[in-house]
């Protein structure tokens, strides 16, 4: 098949879009209401992959790599990146649709492409081609980070201590467990001032941001806080869930010294994780997120520990290098 591959542009919004909605990993990260929302800082190299008829089988959200301007990467500025496609692609296809989209990034002057393929849990349906496709390509792996992942149809059970944890947190009687965006300025204090006490980091999304994404995805983006009820206004624990089709996320967690001392925490999540299963039964998975930092290279064990201890086990994140070649 001689695929035809197009830079996008606004014009192929609405066309992006359903072909997100279509796909076998499609989520609402690729939706170009939120792509779009730090196009400032994350030049948009994005692609749209048809056929001979002009019919599209395939995206490939990307960007230009930020501060390297030979690097495109899919997608520095989200989670995940890779290629989506619609259910009729196979794997031949998949192989001749990358050939075609580097030999078009090389033409553009790339010299190497940054892939980050979307782990398995957020398929709706199997969607590994990519994987054989980098090995094809002589693709290096370059960063492997570990999430902690709880499988929602038979999960593990809490640790003893984390039991103990929730049984300490449930003696506090005048704790509340809040949903909603009426807590959010609240969360993010704690999160920020926890991120840089101990990190010397600021969360990767603004105040503002997290309301603009909300406001666009009120549905996929929730906010689950711990509070004490002669304080309903300030938070001692949250965490911020980003919802999609068979994943449940945890995009930033934090605790106070209110809510570590009394196990708000755990408490918490033991309420979120039961709250997740009843809201939304073909959720399969919860994302605790990872624990390590500098690509890997370094863990984080007392985070993990705290992760694995819910039930949590291994899944990760990977980036790949492909060295581009106009021949």
């Amino acid at each position: 098949m001689n695929w035809q591959i197009t830079p996008y542009n606004e014009s192929l919004e609405i066309e992006w879009n359903s072909v997100v909605d279509q796909s076998r990993q499609g989520t609402f990260l690729f939706n170009r209401a939120y792509m779009d929302y730090h196009a400032d800082r994350f030049r948009d190299e994005s692609l749209v992959v048809t056929d001979d008829k002009g019919r599209t089988f395939a995206l490939f959200p990307a960007c230009r790599m930020p501060g390297k301007e030979s690097a495109v990467s899919s997608h520095a500025g989200l989670t995940y990146g890779g290629m989506l496609t619609l259910s009729q692609v196979s794997a031949e296809a998949m192989l001749e649709m990358f050939q075609s989209i580097t030999h078009y990034y090389a033409m553009q002057g790339f010299t190497t492409l940054h892939y980050k393929p979307m782990p398995y849990i957020y398929h709706q349906y199997p969607s590994e081609e990519d994987l054989y496709v980098l090995f094809r390509l002589g693709a290096q792996l370059e960063s492997r980070a570990i999430s902690s992942v709880i499988d929602l149809l038979a999960p593990y059970p809490f640790s003893e201590l984390r039991r103990r944890k929730v049984r300490k947190a449930e003696k506090t009687s005048s704790l509340l467990y809040v949903e909603g965006t009426d807590h959010l300025e609240s969360f993010w204090h704690v999160l920020d001032s926890v991120l840089t006490t101990r990190h010397n980091v600021h969360p990767v999304h603004t105040l503002d941001e997290i309301r603009l994404l909300i406001s666009r995805f009120p549905e996929n983006i929730k906010l689950c806080t711990a509070c004490m009820a002669d304080h309903p206004e300030h938070v001692i624990a949250g965490c911020l869930l980003f919802i999609t089709k068979s994943v449940c996320h945890v995009q930033y967690i934090a605790s106070g010294d209110v809510g570590r001392n009394c196990g708000a925490l755990d408490w918490l999540f033991a309420r979120v994780i039961g709250e997740i299963r009843k809201a939304h039964p073909q959720i399969r998975y919860f994302d605790f997120g990872i624990s390590t930092e500098r690509g890997g290279t370094f863990l984080n064990q007392g985070l993990i520990f705290q992760k694995e201890g819910f039930g949590g086990r291994g899944v990760c994140y990977d980036s790949y290098q492909i060295p581009l070649s106009k021949n």
